[in-house]
């Protein structure tokens, strides 16, 4: 073993020892005591979260099927007085959640659709095509996030009253809540981050192959974004489903109106069981959505493969 060999060991030993560094070093977690106070604290750390994130929401479930007069007298007892499943059913059909409901699910397809449509078709003109007027565009993007969203309300209302080019004020239709969903410069921002770092060898050989502009976004771009795609989706849902003022504003018919904007209006009228009910049920969406793309929201991949060896 050469003498230059020596150094160049040590140097990868301890970038080793640096990449497993942590609050405990090795030998201390060989210790018995030690490693089981740190495992006791991981495990009330994880009960913790568990009791602190999922607590309101089993509390919830659990005010939904259980009468009234025990949520007010008893709220922490285990059904001291059995349970209530007609409040489900009461609060489906007798306070209608069941029309909201579907109202709320139109205006969230709707809203994750315009999102969708526009943040994907953006990217793809300030990161692949990446015309002269790009980094212009992509400013004013930029700066469109730092304006408060309040501040935009007065002239976007006025736009939809009035719009341009159209004439029929959108007042009390699902597009006076679409359109304006769609122009997130946030989903614009994220997206076009993830395009940056899409490989550029295969845009280049998809054009080799003779694919066009379209072809290219739709064939190559789009099927490479699953993870991004998942995570504007996800925002762009659940965004939609808790959007309590914009509703309020657009949308003056009940008949029209989202779950976000009936439910406080019948808080006065309602047996708050069937209420605790009602507010369960709206819930069942965005906990749906998180179930169904927790994997591509969390791990972030999708990539493997893209580009062959």
């Amino acid at each position: 073993m050469t003498s230059a060999t020596v150094p160049a060991r040590i140097a990868r030993r301890r970038r080793a020892e640096r990449s497993t560094r942590s609050a405990v070093s090795d030998v201390e977690w060989r210790r018995p005591r030690v490693r089981r106070f740190w495992r006791g604290v991981h495990v009330g750390l994880l009960v913790l979260l568990v009791v602190w994130c999922i607590g309101p929401l089993l509390l919830l479930m659990k005010f939904a099927v259980t009468p009234t007069q025990d949520i007010l007298s008893t709220p922490l007892a285990v059904f001291p007085h059995g349970m209530a499943w007609d409040n489900l059913s009461a609060a489906w059909n007798d306070v209608h959640v069941s029309r909201y409901f579907i109202n709320s699910v139109i205006l969230a397809a709707g809203s994750w659709v315009a999102q969708i449509v526009v943040a994907t078709s953006a990217a793809y003109v300030l990161s692949v095509l990446r015309p002269a007027w790009a980094k212009y565009l992509n400013a004013g993007i930029l700066i469109t996030l730092f304006v408060p969203a309040v501040v935009l309300l007065v002239p976007l209302y006025l736009v939809i009253v009035n719009p341009p080019l159209i004439g029929t004020s959108l007042v009390d239709t699902y597009w006076g809540v679409w359109l304006p969903a769609g122009a997130s410069a946030f989903n614009v921002v994220i997206v076009t981050r993830f395009f940056d770092n899409l490989p550029r060898e295969v845009f280049e050989a998809a054009r080799v192959d003779g694919a066009g502009p379209f072809r290219l976004f739709w064939s190559v771009v789009l099927p490479m974004s699953k993870p991004i795609l998942g995570v504007v989706s996800v925002f762009a849902v659940i965004a939609s489903w808790k959007d309590f003022l914009w509703p309020l504003l657009v949308l003056h018919n009940p008949d029209l109106q989202p779950l976000s904007v009936r439910l406080p209006s019948l808080q006065a009228t309602t047996d708050m069981g069937v209420l605790m009910a009602a507010l369960a049920i709206a819930t069942l969406l965005p906990v749906v959505m998180f179930l169904i793309f927790q994997k591509t929201f969390l791990s972030g991949v999708g990539l493997g493969g893209a580009v062959k060896g």
